[in-house]
């Protein structure tokens, strides 16, 4: 089996890094279009060849876990076009980030199995206790005389009597099983079940929340690289009205001219930063190599159709605030019970078995047992009354919170809710935007530069308007607890 699992991780690792080397991984061009080239290592610097990053990889395979081949395995199912550019759409990035965020996921499954584990830890004390002892003593004298009998004659005469013998053995064998204290059992396990709910109820936050992330990382990425196209059709325009001035025979370029130039340029310089800081930033994400080109597919428009209603129940069901919320109050209350208990008797009932040879003349040999363990505090100076108040409290308050928590929710969900009625208006008239156009593209010249900055541009406030839905859409999910 360790044979195979290192096989498995060297042709991942193989598979991963002929993937990488087949991108062709260079920043000069980040959008699909032409960019300013950042500075290039010198010609004499040595670069690790083909081959020579296969055996690295190799050689680092050793260390590839379940993890990593999993992330390996969505990568393979981004593809790649013969240019090196990465066609990427957001299903395959949330994909990818999902197989590298399986630690997340896994610490979530594990706190969820340790609040498991102790549920069934006190939901076993509802059985009977079995325990064991055994005792050997040896003693270097016999027990002293202890028996005075008197004679006929009024004389005394001391009997040597071993109470005690000189070598004592004593094996016991007992089951108590809790009576009284069945009931703070079961309150105990109440709150054990509580805190597996809102392990459960936390258990999938990671994966909502890295999804979101990339979302919003890939959007961001649609955004600027349309702000650079739109930047660089603006320059071409800009150079373009220079480049006629100066034909034109005038002596000098006026100060306004040439700052609208160096405007022109630096928001070119600004935008190519951004989509390269943003390309890298999705690469990490989702585990491709640094330096690796991505085209973005925009994904279809996001399409829902869900009442206020619908969302506030589900919300008030499965909202993890709610839950934890409702779970706390449980708890709260079972404490309470079980402060209660403090004033009755502890009552037991306990059986056994007992072999010894101590004191065989008094006690048999052998001899099986049953009876009744009870303890009761008679006073205490006052400590369960103010500990029963006190839990009492505690209840109260965590009663209170959850209606605090509730109108909290549904606040919350009132917005957002409202928010995405606007977002979803604003989507819509940027695709009719959009949509009119395209309608209008035939009329345009396709490399008119001003026709190319306005259409960047109305795609740059698409894909925001359609962020800025789907990030509302995905805090009302999050809100009814879907995840």
């Amino acid at each position: 089996m360790t044979h195979n699992n290192h096989a498995w991780g060297r042709s991942a690792a193989l598979v991963l890094t002929l993937f990488s080397a087949c991108l062709g991984v260079s920043a000069q061009n980040v959008a699909g279009k032409t960019l300013l080239a950042p500075p290039q290592p010198p010609t004499s610097a040595a670069q690790p060849s083909t081959h020579e990053r296969i055996d690295l990889s190799l050689k680092a395979a050793s260390t590839v876990n379940s993890s990593s081949l999993g992330v390996a395995l969505a990568i393979r199912a981004i593809s790649a076009g013969s240019d090196g550019v990465v066609r990427l759409t957001l299903a395959q990035a949330q994909q990818a980030a999902g197989a590298a965020s399986n630690p997340l996921v896994r610490l979530g499954e594990l706190q969820v199995e340790a609040a498991r584990q102790h549920r069934l830890g006190v939901q076993s004390q509802y059985f009977p206790a079995l325990s064991s002892s055994y005792t050997s003593l040896h003693f270097n004298k016999h027990p002293g005389q202890v028996l005075t009998v008197q004679g006929p004659t009024g004389a005394e005469r001391q009997v040597a009597v071993n109470i005690l013998n000189k070598d004592e053995n004593v094996v016991n064998l007992m089951a108590a099983q809790p009576i009284t204290p069945l009931i703070a059992i079961h309150q105990l396990a109440k709150i054990a079940r509580a805190d597996e709910n809102i392990a459960r109820a936390k258990a999938g936050m990671p994966v909502a929340e890295a999804a979101m992330a990339i979302e919003k990382t890939f959007f961001d990425l649609l955004v600027a690289q349309r702000e650079l196209t739109g930047a660089e059709a603006d320059f071409k325009m800009v150079k373009a009205r220079w480049m006629s001035a100066s034909n034109s025979g005038k002596p000098f370029v006026s100060s306004t001219e040439e700052t609208e130039m160096l405007g022109a340029e630096k928001s070119v310089l600004a935008s190519t930063s951004k989509v390269m800081e943003l390309t890298a930033s999705l690469n990490q994400m989702i585990g491709l190599p640094d330096g690796t080109k991505l085209e973005l597919i925009p994904p279809d428009p996001l399409v829902e159709n869900i009442s206020l209603k619908e969302v506030t129940d589900k919300a008030m069901a499965a909202n993890t605030e709610v839950v934890e919320a409702e779970q706390t109050a449980i708890k709260a209350h079972a404490a309470a019970t079980i402060s209660k208990l403090e004033y009755g008797p502890t009552v037991a009932v306990i059986g056994g078995y007992t072999n010894q040879t101590a004191i065989n003349f008094v006690f048999p040999r052998a001899a099986s047992y049953l009876g009744v363990m009870a303890s009761w505090t008679i006073f205490d100076f006052g400590k369960r009354e103010h500990g029963v108040r006190e839990s009492k409290a505690n209840a109260d308050a965590a009663s209170l919170g959850v209606q605090l928590v509730k109108a909290k929710v549904a606040a919350a969900v009132k917005s957002t809710y409202f928010e995405l009625q606007r977002s979803r208006q604003f989507t819509q008239l940027a695709r009719r935007m959009a949509s009119s156009a395209r309608v209008v593209d035939a009329s345009y010249r396709s490399d008119d530069p001003e026709f190319e900055s306005a259409h960047a541009k109305l795609e740059a406030d698409l894909f925001r308007a359609e962020f800025e839905y789907r990030q509302a859409y995905a805090k009302l999910k999050t809100l009814m607890g879907t995840p």
